[in-house]
């Protein structure tokens, strides 16, 4: 009873719980289908509404985006032809500077309507070609108007240029009107505003700088005679030309300069200098005056006719002068200055300015230029024109600075000769009188010029500054590098062909080493510290030149030689003189040849120093006696008769060859050398014991041995004198016993 009584109650307390559960259930499966209903009513109907809303919102602001561009392509049509309009009426009265404008606004709403994308309008074609047709027309009635205020009076010829030409040159400017014709015509600044409006004043200009340049400013450079002409008329101005007498300093840049400035003062002066409307150029204001552009379009040739025509030829060219170009650094500055304040020229230092203040280094190089252009010159004129110089002889030498002097301007005098003979080589004594003595002989007269020309740059280089000083000396060893490789092949043939050509080169090329063994020297102090650590010497191309000089004269040498030798072989080898045709084919070779000997000793004459001419002419006849000697001495038969002829063409050789010595043109003063000729032919004792052999009976040639001690066994070995005997004598007892006695 107790456990029923609790169930009961425990399920009374649950059923109202159950109860509201499932009212809660009930509730919530009706509010989700309500909630469905209305989505189902959003998703059907307010969707759709909002969905046609939308389309026609967008459809209404599309309308209102058409309408808005139509509206606004008509404007711009409207504005199109206002602008054209007003142009057309500006024209007429002649404004310019309006019309130009009016005619830029219709191209930028021309521009807008190009621009409108998916808006081709056929129209925009016509009006395109409406613009350009009155850009043509507002062109054509400026280009008129500039006419008539700028006129060119130009000569028909084609010469253009010529002096003739540009002396019928004119230019005349209507562009200063008294006030009350103002309003007769327009005034130029309008017509450069129009220009400048419409974009085309550039080339305006450009073709108005051009007839400057050729007909007015370049002739001014190019003609120094010529002179500006200027002449005021009421309402003209005119500049024109006359000629005068050119005076020397006509060309000077001062002066160049002055005629260029009054030029640009007038153009300043009648033409006005209007600030102008340069959209297209990108400036901050977009402002640009006439001066400026004209000055731009011109300067760059205009300096460069300047620097060519007139700056590079005052550059002076010796060192002296290099204080007075101050003045042209000078003039130049002042020209630009005054450029500047006229507005044709802006920035600074420009190349015009550059070039003058360049003019050390200019000066070097024009100076370089110069000297290696006359050395050239010397070494391609002719080697035969000679000057004699002795152990006395000097190369003037110019003033030389004083090595102390700090100041590279203040110049001493030294002795103004520097002896060939004596070098005077400081503290350590002087040398004897000779050591560096050249001995007497000829060069060529172009070759001391060469020389002198060398002193004269390298004291030239001394007074300079350090770089051009440098440039200088190299020069100057340029000079000497050239001789070296120029003349030898330059004057190639002549060196071969003519015997008294290559004496003369052997002697220039001596002449030269010996200068260049002191030339550094003269120089050394001022030299020292700026060329290459000190070495500013010329002692190195020393050896060079002494062996071009020797070689030549050796070619030579062997040339002659070969002409003895190749004479001598027609001798008939000297073999059966006792016939007479051998025999004269033997003397007429041995007269050749000393006629050649005698040809020579006069070519050679006063030109080879008389050392080397002793030298050479001994050779030469050595070269003959021992040929002969030779032949004779091979011969197997000699009869008396072949004897006594071979003994009398030895004798013509003997009485003869010494005569062919005649160093110098003093005919008394040959005896001496004659005389000494033994000294120089060193065959010469042998030629006069074989002529005592071919005389000579057995017994006397036993005692010219003499046991191998007798002047002849000084000559010739035993088996010589054995064959020659066997060839002079018959074989007896008395042969064989006078070759047993020669061993």
């Amino acid at each position: 009873g107790e456990v029923c009584t609790m169930i009961n109650k425990k399920y009374s307390e649950f059923l109202p719980s159950m109860q509201s559960a499932e009212d809660l259930v009930l509730q919530v499966e009706r509010l989700s289908t309500n909630i469905d209903l209305l989505k189902a009513g959003i998703e059907n109907e307010v969707q759709r509404d909002l969905n046609v809303a939308v389309a026609e919102f967008t459809e209404l602001k599309q309308q209102l985006e058409r309408d808005t561009l139509v509206l606004s392509v008509l404007k711009k049509l409207q504005e199109f032809d206002t602008a054209i309009k007003e142009y057309n009426t500006a024209l007429l009265e002649k404004k310019y500077v309006v019309a130009a404008q009016q005619l830029e606004k219709a191209r930028s709403s021309l521009k807008v309507l190009e621009s409108r994308k998916g808006f081709e309008l056929k129209i925009l074609k016509a009006l395109g070609t409406e613009l350009t047709v009155q850009t043509q027309n507002i062109l054509y009635h400026l280009g008129e108007e500039w006419q008539k205020l700028i006129v060119w009076k130009l000569p028909p010829s084609k010469e253009s240029s010529s002096l003739e030409a540009v002396l019928h040159s004119e230019l005349h400017l209507h562009t200063v009107l008294p006030p009350e014709e103002e309003a007769a015509g327009p005034a130029v600044s309008a017509l450069l505003q129009a220009f400048a409006v419409l974009g085309e004043l550039h080339s305006k200009l450009r073709s108005f700088g051009q007839l400057l340049l050729k007909y007015i400013l370049k002739p001014l450079i190019s003609y120094p005679s010529l002179q500006p002409l200027t002449e005021e008329q009421p309402d003209v101005f005119i500049l024109k030309f006359k000629s005068e007498k050119p005076t020397l300093d006509q060309s000077s840049p001062v002066k160049v300069f002055d005629k260029i400035r009054l030029v640009f003062e007038l153009l300043h002066k009648y033409l006005p200098n209007v600030p102008l409307e340069q959209p297209e150029e990108g400036r901050r204001d977009g402002r640009v005056t006439l001066a400026e552009l004209l000055g731009d379009l011109i300067w760059a040739e205009l300096s460069d006719c300047l620097i060519q025509n007139c700056l590079v030829n005052s550059i002076p060219t010796n060192s002296s002068k290099l204080e007075q170009y101050i003045e042209v650094i000078k003039s130049t500055e002042e020209f630009e200055k005054a450029l500047k304040k006229m507005q044709f020229l802006k920035g600074d230092s420009t190349d015009l300015l550059k070039y003058a203040r360049n003019v050390n280094s200019h000066f070097a190089n024009k100076k370089c230029q110069d000297v290696v252009v006359a050395a050239r010159n010397l070494m391609t004129s002719e080697i035969h024109n000679t000057v004699k110089i002795t152990p006395d002889s000097c190369v003037t030498l110019p003033k030389l600075p004083d090595p102390k002097a700090g100041d590279h301007l203040t110049v001493q005098k030294p002795p103004n000769l520097l002896h060939s003979g004596t070098v005077n080589l400081g503290s350590e004594g002087r040398l004897s009188q000779h050591t560096f003595s050249l001995p007497t002989c000829r060069i060529s007269s172009s070759v001391e010029q060469l020389m002198e020309l060398a002193y004269q740059t390298l004291s030239e280089a001394t007074a300079s500054m350090d770089q051009c000083c440098v440039q200088l000396f190299y020069s100057v060893r340029n000079i000497f590098q050239l001789f070296y490789d120029v003349v030898p092949t330059y004057h190639k043939e002549s060196l071969q062909k003519f015997p008294q050509l290559a004496a003369i080169h052997h002697n220039n090329c001596m002449y030269i080493a010996h200068h260049l063994l002191t030339l550094g020297h003269q120089f050394h102090y001022r030299m020292t510290h700026i060329v290459c650590n000190g070495t500013a010497t010329f002692v190195d191309m020393v050896p060079g030149f002494r062996r071009l000089g020797m070689e030549c004269f050796l070619a030579q040498m062997r040339v002659q030689k070969g002409e003895i030798l190749e004479r001598l072989s027609s001798a008939r080898n000297f073999s059966n003189m006792d016939d007479e045709e051998n025999f004269q084919a033997a003397n007429k070779a041995i007269r050749q040849v000393l006629h050649q000997l005698k040809r020579l000793g006069k070519v050679w004459q006063d030109v080879l120093p008389v050392n080397v001419y002793c030298k050479a002419m001994g050779t030469l006849l050595n070269t003959a006696l021992t040929e002969i000697v030779t032949r004779i001495a091979a011969l197997e038969d000699i009869s008396a008769e072949d004897a006594d002829r071979l003994y009398s063409l030895c004798r013509i050789m003997v009485e003869e060859g010494p005569q062919v010595f005649t160093p110098l043109l003093e005919e008394d003063q040959n005896k001496k050398y004659q005389e000494e000729v033994p000294i120089y032919v060193q065959k010469w004792m042998m030629f006069k014991e074989l002529m005592i052999i071919l005389q000579a009976n057995l017994q006397e040639i036993v005692d010219q041995w003499a046991d191998g001690k007798g002047p002849l066994a000084a000559e010739f070995s035993a088996a010589e004198v054995r064959s020659l005997i066997r060839a002079l004598f018959q074989n007896t007892e008395r042969r064989a016993a006078a070759l047993a006695k020669i061993k």
